[in-house]
């Protein structure tokens, strides 16, 4: 592993290697299983969340973007009690607005600055459709085969991937250091994104984990469903089991910001 100095003097990047995705995977679920209860029934709040500032008419969706990064850090401090065999409270998921009113400001600030980025990926998109992909990710049109088969929609989905991807990376770390390390929201911004840089075989192993993880479990319940013949039966534990993984996944999400930066030892 090396570091490097960040502008702030209070954290240092680190560069870690490939392999290392695979520890935060590992961790993520150790973690989990540590308080299981815990974990699951906050990240069922944090969904819960998200979807009811979501249904607030005309400013919802864009609302529901501001707040993300606030509740990520719910989860990311739900993730650190956890892990030192501490129960997370519900509260838990409110500790980004617990810290005072300056740390609120910034976290809601980036807030901000991510919905704007969100919604320019989106705008972007309806160049090549009409809006038709963002109509349906907003939650405004409905999925057909025969607008998924359209090239227009086609281009659409993949303008916004290539633009999500870049906007992802700015916002991975972001929240953890606007809280954690007092880092200015642009600024946490740049670092997010040279750190997942930096990092990207590491980052690129951790989301291919995942997707081994969550395919492996998609595969055991439709053997499940071919040995028992009940397919009513799976289909009604295949959501849980999604969210479970899910939750799984967003515990994990600790560990990569956690390897990925450092707080040198006092002079």
């Amino acid at each position: 592993m090396s570091s490097s100095n960040l502008a702030s003097a209070s954290i240092s990047l680190n560069v870690v290697s490939a392999r290392t995705g695979i520890v935060w995977v590992k961790s993520g679920i150790k973690t989990f299983f540590k308080q299981p209860l815990a974990m699951g029934g906050l990240f069922f709040m944090f969904m819960a969340l998200i979807s009811l500032v979501s249904q607030i008419p005309f400013i919802g969706a864009a609302l529901a973007l501001v707040v993300l990064p606030a509740a990520t850090i719910g989860l990311m401090a739900a993730t650190l009690e956890a892990s030192n065999g501490k129960f997370p409270m519900p509260a838990t998921l409110f500790t980004a607005f617990r810290a005072g009113a300056k740390k609120t400001q910034a976290i809601l600030m980036l807030g901000a600055l991510y919905a704007v980025g969100f919604l320019i990926v989106l705008g972007v998109s309806a160049l090549f459709d009409g809006g038709q992909f963002a109509n349906f990710y907003l939650g405004g049109g409905a999925m057909t085969k025969e607008i998924i088969s359209t090239s227009e929609f086609q281009m659409a989905t993949w303008a916004a991937m290539a633009l999500y991807l870049p906007l992802s990376l700015m916002f991975w770390h972001a929240p953890a250091l606007v809280h954690w390390h007092d880092v200015s929201p642009v600024k946490a911004l740049f670092f997010s994104f040279i750190a997942c840089v930096k990092n990207f075989a590491a980052m690129v192993v951790f989301f291919f984990m995942w997707l081994a993880v969550f395919s492996l479990g998609g595969l055991v319940l439709t053997l499940v469903a071919a040995s028992t013949g009940s397919e009513s039966a799976v289909s009604f534990i295949m959501l849980p089991a999604a969210l479970l993984m899910a939750a799984m996944f967003f515990t994990s999400i600790y560990f990569t910001f956690k390897d990925s930066f450092i707080t040198p030892p006092s002079p």
